[in-house]
């Protein structure tokens, strides 16, 4: 339920010169924002920890909806968010990674995965909740290491979720005694109005986890029962729906009806149980346990039972979704193909030459990535490099269609000449793809990097860092001309610069080990952050080599 609704009521009825409700309030609030601090902290330092496995997992495992509902419960068990789960969903889908009866697996599987947290917090491990902060503020300290940063900072989040609950608890104590809360709670007692309040807190703070949290609080305090409790979680599902509606703003129809299908599956759980709360607690009570653990418990069976109903239906709830937001003139998906024709696949050597000109595409892109990132990567904002990031969701979604398109090329009867073209064609776009990875995992990571350790790359260090990426920039672009206008020369001159790169490359080395010397601040992370440019683009020049090669294959390499 809504914070407003518990302490309104109340506050109505004080004398504004009473300052015990005014303290209520501020303890209330105050440990509301360490429980949401604690939450995001947990949920960003997990996320961090899984790294890219999360989006690789995510985009690879989700073959159908069974496998879509196993991985999302697993990711959103892991990073303990199902609203990280979603948008990423969102994303995906948005990039035509994901089909819509994909996303919405992955989507009710979250809803699984996230009773994770309720369980969690249902523990009464409060006491220990400032020996967490201090532990994990200790790990996060004393570590260079990111990774055992990432983990100290977890747990450092886990104890200010907890300590954030202890503060609500000790707020909400003398409210048992208040008449008026007590009238207020009587009257939550109806189940929709326990699960309209409770939606439309979880909506404003955008977290079903913070309403998990203060209903376990109330639970542990005695001041709500077990009907209630229930009532309450099942709005804070319906409330977490809005989430994924906010995070379709700007992207197309597809990521608009995973949001729908989100939103129709939470409601739709909700009212399922709403004629049997009390079946559904008597069924938690059985097994035990304190309140604020039968709350946990009702809220693992119901969207366990939820999911196990609504997976079956899924190809239907596509269809509905999919009914009730039709596909408009104008609309399309992100980054739609322009030239891969499916009626020319009977004529191979004619969908090859549309395929070509669909990888031209994809390099533009690529390309734009490789100029844009190194402004962003040495002096950029932390924005400059996530739109980058959005780039590549571009790149990688027309290399999925690309080459589900050479595949099915393929499985035509092909001269030699046509089969030597598609395995050229296959390597060119791989090669496009790997260098959208290497630009968005690992450039785009260095940079993000840099923004938070606050590094200042020198003058002299940025022309030379400058000069390597002007020619692997200019290996690239000759590597694309080749392969699109079927130009030998481009081909060589491709080639030639890799002599280039490498002197500039040794060169670009020894003014490392120089600057290495020079007494500046943060001189050894410089240096670090410095040297792994230097190698991921010569990594990017590679890529580029082998879309030169996969060209012109008959010409001789040159030295």
């Amino acid at each position: 339920m809504s914070t407003f609704a518990l302490v309104a009521p109340l506050l109505a009825q004080v004398e504004p010169t009473d300052d015990i409700s005014f303290t209520l309030l501020i303890e209330l609030f105050g440990g509301l924002a360490l429980f949401l601090l604690g939450m995001s902290q947990m949920t960003e330092s997990l996320r961090l920890i899984a790294g890219t496995q999360m989006r690789e997992v995510l985009s690879r495992f989700t073959t159908n909806r069974f496998a879509g509902l196993a991985t999302g419960a697993g990711v959103t068990a892991v990073i303990q968010s199902s609203s990280v789960t979603t948008v990423l969903v969102i994303g995906f889908i948005s990039s035509g990674l994901m089909t819509l009866t994909q996303s919405l697996g992955v989507i009710i599987g979250a809803n699984v995965g996230t009773t994770v947290t309720a369980q969690v917090i249902a523990f009464e491990i409060t006491t220990y909740s400032l020996l967490a902060v201090a532990v994990g503020f200790a790990i996060t300290f004393l570590s260079k290491s990111q990774a055992r940063q990432a983990v100290g900072s977890a747990v450092m989040g886990l104890g200010l979720v907890f300590f954030g609950m202890a503060v609500m608890g000790d707020a909400m104590a003398p409210l048992e005694t208040s008449e008026t809360f007590v009238d207020v709670m009587t009257r939550l007692e109806f189940p929709l109005f326990g699960i309209l309040a409770a939606a439309a807190f979880t909506a404003i703070v955008q977290s079903s986890s913070a309403t998990t949290g203060i209903v376990i609080v109330l639970a542990q305090q005695n001041l709500i029962s077990i009907e209630t409790g229930v009532a309450l979680i099942l709005g804070a599902n319906v409330g977490t729906a809005v989430t994924a509606g906010l995070a379709t703003i700007g992207n197309g129809r597809a990521a608009k009806r995973a949001a729908l299908g989100h939103a129709l599956f939470n409601v739709g759980g909700a009212v399922l149980w709403l004629p049997f709360i009390g079946q559904l607690t008597g069924w938690v009570g059985s097994i035990g346990g304190p309140i604020e653990r039968q709350v946990a418990n009702a809220h693992t069976l119901f969207n366990v039972v939820n999911a196990a109903i609504f997976i079956a239906f899924v190809p239907q709830l596509a269809r509905l979704v999919s009914g009730l937001l039709p596909d408009r003139d104008g609309d399309a998906a992100v980054v739609p193909v322009k030239h891969l024709d499916r009626d020319l696949l009977s004529t191979p050597e004619l969908a090859l030459a549309r395929t070509r000109l669909e990888i031209a595409r994809m390099a533009t892109r690529t390309r734009g990535m490789l100029d844009d990132v190194f402004p962003a990567l040495t002096t950029g904002t932390r924005w400059d490099l996530l739109e980058i990031q959005d780039v590549d969701n571009e790149v990688d979604a027309l290399h999925a269609q690309i080459i589900d398109y050479l595949r099915e090329i393929g499985t035509q009867k092909l001269s030699k000449p046509a089969t030597a073209e598609l395995t050229n064609m296959m390597h060119a776009a791989d090669s496009l793809e790997a260098i959208g990875d290497v630009i968005e995992t690992n450039l785009v990571g260095l940079g993000l990097d840099r923004v938070d350790h606050g590094l200042v790359v020198s003058a002299e260090s940025l022309d030379v860092l400058r000069e390597l990426h002007e020619a692997v920039a200019e290996g690239l672009s000759q590597a694309t001309n080749a392969l699109i206008e079927r130009d030998p020369e481009a081909a060589r001159r491709a080639r030639r610069l890799k002599s280039k790169i490498n002197r500039l490359e040794r060169s670009a080395g020894a003014h490392q080990a120089e600057r290495l010397l020079v007494e500046a601040p943060r001189r050894v992370a410089n240096y670090r952050f410095e040297v792994d440019v230097i190698a991921n683009l010569k990594r990017v020049n590679y890529f580029s080599t082998r879309i030169a090669r996969a060209a012109a294959p008959t010409l001789r390499r040159h030295p």
